[in-house]
């Protein structure tokens, strides 16, 4: 264990034999951080927080936070969660959940670049890049291999499907169904080919998920009409997913669409 003399670790932190701690940071007593974690310098981790394995905390980070939330009590016991692999960045804010028993986590292998601030009870699940100074208010949730660019904000309890790449500088307040390129406020322009290609979708995948978009966007039918069009079509994993998503969204709704190139691709 290798512990800066200027940190301060309270009695009762579980640390892993290897772990590293920079100078003047703060550990509290409810904290486990797992093998191979590097927690650098005037990092502050409070409250009940559980890091995995081999993550990074940048300089400057605040990890278990009281949520911004005007009925929060200070006696609530809950929590912040990450997985393995994690790189948190310099500055980031990440606020423990804001009921009783609840958290706000963090999967496997997720970047959240400097800045990045995630308020109470978000999750975010694996292979999520996050970049610079994005903002995500309370119950905000993130699914695989998302992209979302900087200084981006997200509204309270909306939900990122897997694969979306979202522009930097936006500002988004419904759902954003999986597999599609979001930007400015509130708008889908296409599907993330390119995204797709990376994670190694083939040809026919990435028909099936245009013939999706399509359907739900460029059929001229409302989206109660697109679900009911899509239950008796003969579509696969992926088309379902994707449907099924739409189906889900009933807190936020979808984002609508603008157009910006033939076939569902900007």
């Amino acid at each position: 264990m290798k512990i800066h003399p200027s940190a301060v670790v309270s009695d009762g932190a579980v640390i892993a034999e290897d772990v590293e701690i920079g100078p003047f940071s703060l550990i509290g007593p409810d904290v486990a951080i797992g093998a191979g974690t590097v927690v650098q310098s005037h990092v502050v981790l409070e409250g009940a927080v559980r890091l995995g394995e081999k993550n990074i905390i940048g300089h400057g980070s605040i990890i278990g936070g009281p949520p911004q939330d005007l009925g929060f009590k200070p006696e609530t016991k809950s929590s912040v969660t990450l997985g393995d692999g994690n790189v948190i960045r310099e500055h980031c804010t990440i606020h423990r959940g804001t009921t009783e028993g609840s958290s706000t986590t963090i999967g496997d292998r997720n970047f959240l670049m400097a800045g990045v601030h995630m308020g109470h009870n978000c999750r975010i699940a694996n292979d999520v890049i996050i970049a610079n100074n994005c903002l995500l208010a309370g119950y905000v949730e993130i699914a695989d291999r998302a992209f979302i660019g900087g200084g981006t904000t997200f509204h309270q309890n909306m939900k990122v499907g897997r694969l979306v790449m979202a522009q930097g500088s936006s500002a988004f307040g419904k759902d954003i169904p999986p597999f599609l390129l979001a930007a400015e406020r509130n708008f889908v322009f296409g599907m993330n080919v390119l995204g797709m290609r990376r994670a190694g979708f083939t040809g026919a995948e990435r028909d099936e998920i245009k013939r999706a978009f399509k359907l739900l966007y460029r059929s001229g039918l409302n989206t109660r009409q697109a679900l009911e069009q899509a239950a008796a079509t003969d579509f696969g994993p992926l088309g379902r997913e994707f449907f099924e998503f739409v189906a889900n969204a009933k807190k936020r709704g979808i984002l609508p669409y603008r157009y910006a190139g033939e076939d569902g691709e900007a």
